[in-house]
């Protein structure tokens, strides 16, 4: 009875939704690139699925030049060992989809508050290839080193307006692990 109680109270509060095919967890081998399934025809009298996440493409390996840092925690939130922890709890949260002035905008500001613990990031909109989205600098003079100054490029990419459907994001920590995620439009849009 309280798993039941304890699983409704977690649904009802955003709890974690059930991985796929491994992704996302940090124990599960990376998916290999599934080949497209085609649609079965719909008949008008069949009742309409729920739309189902994408399938995460992913990086096939580590980018090259990059290595494994010191994971000595620095209290300071600038390494993987400090922020994969972050991140793992607030994957929903990794990015959003707003419509703005008459675009799709897709923004990253969550990940780029915790990137001085990240190597890389890439992204995919839609069926498009992963491409790297490189971050602003670690801002390690500063109090807070993860901070978004106005210098820095801006944490969003736009689109035409309602194009962006899904959104795949992978993330390369500076321990070199990775981690792939995979977003629905109407599960990030944003008012």
């Amino acid at each position: 009875m309280f798993d039941f109680v304890f699983a409704v109270i977690a649904i009802s509060l955003g709890g974690p939704a059930a991985p796929l095919d491994g992704v996302g967890r940090p124990d599960a081998p990376m998916p290999v690139q599934a080949p497209a399934r085609p649609a079965a025809p719909a008949s008008p009298a069949a009742p309409l699925a729920p739309a189902e996440p994408p399938r995460a493409f992913h990086m096939a390996a580590v980018p090259p030049g990059l290595a494994a840092e010191d994971q000595t925690p620095s209290g300071r939130f600038t390494t993987a060992a400090e922020v994969k922890p972050i991140l793992n709890a607030t994957r929903g949260n990794w990015i959003a989809v707003r419509q703005y002035n008459g675009q799709d905008l897709v923004y990253v500001t969550h990940l780029w508050s915790w990137r001085c613990g990240l190597a890389a990031m890439a992204v995919a909109v839609n069926d498009a290839p992963m491409q790297n989205w490189p971050m602003p600098p670690c801002h390690e003079a500063l109090p807070s080193p993860n901070a978004i100054l106005d210098d820095d490029p801006q944490p969003y990419l736009t689109f035409d307006l309602g194009s962006v459907q899904t959104v795949r994001v992978q993330l390369v920590y500076d321990d070199l692990s990775m981690e792939l995620e995979a977003f629905l439009r109407g599960d990030v849009l944003i008012p």
